[in-house]
């Protein structure tokens, strides 16, 4: 791991997040619910890293988002390192890429909306070492509002993105749901 990342994932106290992969803290949670008891809103800080290793070691998975989607919209906030690569799915079948970066004037974005029931997953741009970012959402985020994507499932979907798929989609003998208690 990038010195820069590692010091990042101590500094913050950052776990790998269920599911998707990725470095994460949970920062806000509101104490105000809505009925049911979902919180009216949450942030959280998440990292991306390179691969860890050399390509022959077992753990040299780098840190990503696989293929999720949300119950409802999530805004998604850029704060420093390399640029990072989301592709969302939309349910109508199109799909599209959006690169959230620093440098607005190369068409980085530097905040990003993510509308409700969009299969989204994120990476690294090619050749990035880390990328810090953060995630808010109002309702706030549960286990519940949450869906891995299954790669058989979304390449049958949106087969011109079998590509970034079968790279970045949960394996299919895997588990799609967060573990039971994750964000209650």
């Amino acid at each position: 791991m990038h010195p820069t990342a590692r010091r990042l994932v101590e500094h913050y106290g950052m776990t790998p997040l269920p599911v998707e992969a990725t470095w994460f803290v949970s920062t806000y949670r509101s104490d105000a619910e809505l009925p049911g008891g979902a919180p009216i809103g949450t942030a959280m800080i998440g990292l991306y890293t390179a691969a860890d290793g050399p390509e022959d070691e077992p753990n040299d998975e780098p840190s990503r988002s696989l293929f999720h989607r949300l119950t409802a919209d999530e805004v998604w906030h850029f704060y420093g390192g390399d640029p990072i690569r989301l592709v969302l799915l939309h349910p109508d079948g199109t799909d599209d890429e959006v690169v959230l970066g620093a440098d607005p004037f190369a068409g980085h974005r530097v905040q990003h909306v993510i509308p409700a029931g969009t299969w989204q997953a994120g990476e690294l741009v090619p050749g990035g070492d880390w990328a810090l970012f953060g995630c808010t959402m109002a309702p706030g985020f549960t286990g519940a509002c949450f869906e891995g994507g299954h790669r058989s499932v979304l390449i049958a979907s949106h087969p011109a993105r079998a590509a970034d798929v079968e790279r970045l989609g949960v394996p299919d003998a895997e588990a799609t749901a967060m573990p039971e208690g994750f964000a209650t």
